[in-house]
């Protein structure tokens, strides 16, 4: 990757249906430039996914999720996807093991993520931060 990606990553992590012919005049590069480097870092795997940022005045919250020393961490992350209302799974360092970014519809919503998390037997402990505001970079 080089600045150009960088540049063309920056436009569409702030609107992913930005037209290659925007993101072109902006970085003052052709259209086809741009269209093939999209293309090559889909297939490189840089870009993972094209996704959907929403305000739907629902509660948003990270459930912070520490699991027991011998657990696959992977297959739990993996399972904990599947839930419905879950944005995003993260495997990360530090006292927890997973994060879990959650869109519900109300606190009980949050509240209920976290009982399904709590019952399983590999997590140890949670801790949950609501969002209160996001910007987009």
């Amino acid at each position: 990757m080089d600045d150009l990606d960088r540049e063309i990553l920056s436009i569409l992590r702030r609107d992913s249906r930005t037209p290659y012919t925007e993101i072109a005049d902006e970085v003052d590069t052709s259209e086809g430039t741009v269209r093939n480097r999209v293309e090559r870092m889909l297939e490189d795997g840089v870009i993972e996914r094209f996704t959907v940022a929403t305000h739907t005045g629902n509660i948003k919250a990270m459930i912070e999720v520490e699991v027991d020393v011998d657990v696959d961490t992977q297959a739990v992350s993996e399972s904990m996807a599947d839930w419905a209302q879950v944005d995003f799974v993260w495997m990360v360092s530090g006292e927890q093991d997973i994060v879990l970014v959650v869109d519900a519809p109300d606190t009980q919503g949050v509240n209920d993520l976290i009982t399904q998390a709590r019952e399983l037997s590999e997590v140890v402990n949670t801790k949950t931060r609501l969002i209160l505001d996001e910007q987009l970079g």
